[in-house]
């Protein structure tokens, strides 16, 4: 009986080391995974996409709900977008008015710029 006894316990330490390796292994695997993954690609790019539509959503609001210049050189003014709604359906009880006025607003939004004058040469 001490030889099965002794082969048992040699069996035993045998299947001991080989789970003691195996989870040994399995630790390293797990850190050497921790530790070589890379960061996210594009996750700081992510975030500077959301600011940044943060912020066109904001100015993209004010423009929508305030008034100012849209092309101040040419004296066209920006609405909100409820007075500009009022003011069409008060122009559209007269058609014919209202129509004359789109097309001066047309004329005057699509007009050609003044020409830049020219710098004059140094030796002028």
């Amino acid at each position: 009986m001490s030889t099965t006894c002794k082969e048992k316990s040699g069996l035993a330490a045998y299947v001991i080391a080989a789970l003691g390796a195996l989870l040994i292994m399995a630790a390293l695997v797990s850190l050497m995974k921790k530790y070589t993954t890379p960061a996210p690609l594009g996750a700081d790019r992510a975030a500077e996409r959301m600011k940044a539509r943060a912020e066109l959503t904001a100015e993209e609001t004010k423009a929508l709900t305030s008034y100012g210049w849209q092309d101040e050189p040419r004296q066209i003014v920006r609405l909100p977008i409820e007075r500009a709604k009022e003011l069409t359906l008060q122009n559209l009880k007269n058609p014919e008015a209202a129509r004359k006025d789109l097309q001066a607003r047309l004329a005057k939004a699509t007009a050609a710029a003044p020409k830049v004058p020219e710098k004059p040469s140094a030796f002028e």
